[in-house]
């Protein structure tokens, strides 16, 4: 019995994004962005319940995969598509054609997810920025525009500016760059001073910025890790 907890788990992640992807489809942004969130729990509890119950198995991973690749790859090109047709126009490009382009990250996160399953070197750590992370990025779009923030709408709705955040989400998906998983085999300082700070730093973020912060917090744990790396 104890080996299924996990895959049950993960099945929740990957009915989250569905449910998600009927909420993109009403439009309904902001439900859609909670679900991803809700998905994102999912897809931490499954790997933490499977180390503890030890109850690791090829069929978890591949299902754990199959669901991220929706929950993190499906859902959140087709939240870029979304904003990318609310967005305000730009003369030089070809406004029915450009919000297709936010699949490019859906594209990026099975590239991504297929590479971690076959990379021995992410075992304790990432190369190149997990699936979950990118769609909480995107996810936090449609919340901080629900914000009512003049600031968020001139910045988010614009096409320039999402364009560029798919192709530097897509690329950091992929990219060589190492960093550090919020895996915590002890609560000692020497073993875990960068998770402790990140944990510290994205608490006072949200405190101050509410869903603001997302980003931020995005961009802190790329910064830290790069630091971490420099460091070590």
């Amino acid at each position: 019995m104890n080996k299924h907890i996990p895959n049950f788990i993960t099945c929740l992640n990957l009915f989250s994004g569905c449910v998600a992807l009927y909420f993109i489809f009403q439009n309904q942004l902001v439900y859609a962005s909670y679900l991803v969130g809700l998905a994102a729990v999912f897809d931490f509890l499954d790997g933490m319940v499977a180390r503890v119950l030890g109850a690791y198995s090829e069929i978890g991973k591949q299902l754990d995969s199959l669901a991220d690749v929706i929950s993190f790859g499906v859902v959140p090109g087709a939240m870029m598509f979304m904003l990318l047709k609310r967005a305000e126009d730009v003369s030089f490009l070809p406004e029915t054609i450009v919000p297709f382009a936010g699949f490019i990250i859906t594209v990026f996160s099975a590239l991504r997810l297929a590479k971690f399953n076959i990379d021995t070197r992410q075992t304790t750590s990432f190369i190149g920025l997990p699936t979950p992370a990118c769609a909480i990025f995107v996810a936090s779009l449609p919340l901080i525009l629900a914000s009512g923030e003049l600031m968020a709408f001139a910045v988010i709705l614009n096409k320039l500016v999402l364009l560029a955040t798919t192709l530097i989400l897509s690329f950091l998906l992929v990219a060589e760059l190492p960093l550090f998983a919020l895996k915590f085999k002890n609560l000692t300082w020497a073993d875990n001073s960068v998770r402790f700070i990140f944990v510290g730093l994205s608490v006072m973020l949200l405190a101050l910025l509410n869903f603001a912060a997302i980003p931020l917090i995005i961009v802190l744990y790329i910064v830290l890790s790069i630091f971490k790396k420099q460091t070590a």
